[in-house]
């Protein structure tokens, strides 16, 4: 064993990190040292064509045993830095008053209430949204003690790029350590035990989304779908779009028939064109997983407690706001990569409104618009008039941050519901009753703040004057 690789075992160990966690790094660690590209050629890749559609499966019926069966675990570590927010972003305000946290809290209890007591449901937390988020838990007592609810992320050390050793920073220690990737699902649960108690429970089935997908509610139908299939593993797939171009694709291995996830950094230069082929490459992975309990834990006993995931390598500085910092890599691993790892493992294609996830503001200024619904059981949904297409909105890079977004909509959301799209540029605010028919676009070139006022704007340009 190298110095480097022992000196970042005596780190994680001495931060409280689980044997699981260390190993599931230092499995990524020797491929950054071998400088293992992790490049999957078009050669060696067969498209997919068709795929069960979920809207084509018979009613499920009753489900109350699957759906007792069954865990919920939204992945909730983030905090939204690129909106300028500095806790949980599923504490970012989504329909009027209700935050996605909100949200996802009421629609587990209707569930529960209306169709599974026994339900449960998890929040992978990372140490930067965990006590943000038992804060917010705590508003609802019928759920009980927010430590129950909680998985906890790990985090693992950056390293230097020049010597391959373990970053230091003692400046700020913290800023030594990163975000392991959603991946770390896997050894989270093994190291933290959580799997055990699933598995002790009863529970035979985890159903796995982001919380800022609103989209990726608990399905009964998928849920019984996945059930019958006896599949290990079954990722939510939809219809990539011109959009999507420059997404992740799934594609089946030749060599083995395993369908797999290619990213773009995945990709040889020599076959972007191909990567990019929507026609060819038809479906990406929305994030939303079922994992069968069982078969995880026999996977990872297989691999005396590994998943052994694709490499994500990103090159960054140390301190991320001081581009003069040195050079460090961060490593991760991507959880929806698993479905190579698991034979027999499925796809299913689902309707694009079960990924609406929030990742800027324009996201955010569409789903709180009328162009979304809550409807009784806080699913959040496209209005029925849109057919499945959500508006698409672009903002001027000066609303990136969450506070001037709100300036920008503080004194009201405009429509959207008949909406095309929308495009804001300039110093602007959005006054009351505005409605957005078709594509339309502001834009104000001077810098002092100007008002869009009440009324219906349909298909065209509105250029303010500059004073």
């Amino acid at each position: 064993m190298s110095d480097a690789t022992l000196e970042i075992q005596a780190k994680m160990k001495e931060a409280g990190l689980s044997a699981a966690a260390i190993q599931a790094f230092l499995h990524q660690y020797r491929k950054l040292v071998v400088d293992e590209s992790g490049l999957i050629p078009e050669s060696s890749l067969a498209p997919v064509e068709d795929l069960p559609i979920v809207a084509e499966q018979p009613d499920p019926g009753d489900i109350s045993t699957l759906a007792a069966e069954t865990a919920v675990l939204k992945l909730n570590g983030g905090l939204g830095t690129g909106m300028g927010l500095e806790r949980a972003k599923s504490l970012l305000r989504v329909r009027g008053d209700l935050t996605f946290l909100d949200v996802i809290v009421r629609q587990y209890l209707n569930l529960r209430l209306n169709i599974a007591p026994r339900l449960t449901l998890i929040f992978m937390n990372s140490f930067s949204t965990s006590g943000d988020t038992a804060e917010a838990l705590g508003h609802y007592p019928e759920l009980g003690n927010p430590e129950n609810l909680e998985l906890m992320q790990n985090k693992v050390p950056k390293i230097d790029v020049k010597s391959l050793k373990p970053a230091e920073w003692p400046r700020n220690p913290s800023l030594e350590w990163c975000p392991p990737g959603h991946g770390d699902i896997y050894p989270s649960l093994l190291g933290s035990g959580m799997l055990d108690r699933l598995l002790a429970s009863g529970k035979r089935y985890l159903f796995v989304s982001n919380s800022d997908n609103l989209g990726a509610t608990l399905d009964m139908r998928l849920l019984t779908f996945f059930a019958r299939s006896g599949a290990p593993f079954l990722m939510e797939v939809t219809a990539r779009t011109e959009a999507d171009r420059k997404g992740g694709h799934l594609a089946r291995r030749k060599s083995d028939g395993r369908l797999l996830l290619r990213e773009s950094a995945q990709c040889p230069d020599q076959d972007v064109g191909a990567f990019q082929d929507i026609k060819q490459h038809r479906f990406f992975n929305t994030n939303n997983l079922w994992i069968h309990l069982n078969a995880l834990q026999a996977e990872l006993e297989r691999g005396n407690g590994l998943l052994p995931l694709p490499l994500i390598r990103n090159e960054k500085t140390i301190d991320p706001r001081d581009k003069t910092t040195p050079k460090v890599f961060q490593l991760e691993t991507a959880m929806g990569a698993a479905i190579e790892c698991f034979e027999g493992a499925v796809a299913v294609q689902v309707p694009r409104s079960r990924f609406a996830p929030v990742k800027s503001t324009a996201d955010l200024l569409s789903v709180r618009s009328d162009a979304y619904e809550l409807d009784p059981e806080f699913r959040l949904k496209l209005i029925c008039d849109r057919s499945g297409t959500p508006p698409n909105v672009k903002l001027e890079d000066r609303y990136k941050l969450v506070d001037q977004f709100e300036k920008l909509v503080f004194e009201g959301v405009p429509s959207l519901a008949r909406c095309r799209s929308l495009t804001v540029e300039g110093n602007l605010k959005f006054g009351r009753g505005v409605v957005i028919v078709g594509d339309v676009k502001f834009l104000n070139p001077g810098g002092r703040m100007k008002t869009v006022s009440a009324g219906i704007y349909e298909n065209r340009e509105v250029v303010f004057r500059s004073d």
